[in-house]
């Protein structure tokens, strides 16, 4: 299993159109073959951040994910809107 923390910072004024890309992504995701798990949350105490986190069954999943048709417009569009964006990949311990 591949687990990833996806963070955006949103440039000022941008909140939104950030907040409709990403909330676009969700769905379809969830839709995908392999998907485990796909959330995007916004900070309550900061409307500029947004965290996704994702879970897929293997390395081809993610790959699928990838090279979806969504995932081709939110990485053509989020860049205007977007002041800073960094991935951690998770363990999930207790397992």
């Amino acid at each position: 299993m591949i687990t990833k923390r996806v963070t955006f910072i949103a440039k000022d004024g941008c909140e939104a159109k950030l907040k409709e890309l990403l909330t676009d992504m969700v769905e379809p995701s969830k839709k995908e073959d392999g998907c485990l798990f796909y959330y995007i949350f916004v900070y309550k105490n900061n409307p500029k951040k947004f965290m996704a986190v994702e879970s897929w069954r293997d390395e081809k999943a993610l790959n699928g994910h990838k090279n979806s048709a969504h995932y081709a417009i939110y990485k053509s569009s989020y860049e205007p809107y977007c002041e800073k964006k960094y991935t951690d990949e998770l363990e999930i311990l207790g397992k």
